[in-house]
């Protein structure tokens, strides 16, 4: 997609700090992190949010969340750690590309928001 920043990273047009690559799924350090550990997990794949997910590219979504979770774990996020993706404008998304923060590294609490 056309001016998508995720997209470009993707196909490496703009620099990242990658730490999986599985030719499907890519994933790279936040550059604002959050927390200690604050990794996005993203389809190479072009898909604009949670709301585009359906039953041609769930396969897709699902693969992030196996992704994540081999993510987490190499990290060494044993403690536990929050997974989130921001759906539309009202939901905190900036970037229409359909991405999984990876949050960790310290007790996060309860609240979101």
């Amino acid at each position: 997609m056309d001016g998508c920043v995720f997209c470009k990273i993707a196909a490496g047009e703009i620099p990242a700090e990658k730490v999986y690559d599985d030719g499907q799924i890519l994933a790279f350090r936040d550059i604002a992190p959050q927390a200690p550990t604050h990794i996005l997990v993203i389809p190479r794949e072009h898909i604009e949010s949670a709301r585009m997910i359906d039953k041609s590219n769930s396969r897709i979504a699902a693969r992030c969340l196996e992704a994540a979770a081999e993510i987490a774990e190499s990290e060494g996020l044993e403690g536990g750690y929050r997974l989130i993706s921001n759906v539309g404008a009202d939901g905190g998304q900036t970037v229409f590309h359909l991405h999984f923060h990876l949050l960790g590294g310290r007790p996060l609490g309860e609240r979101l928001a």
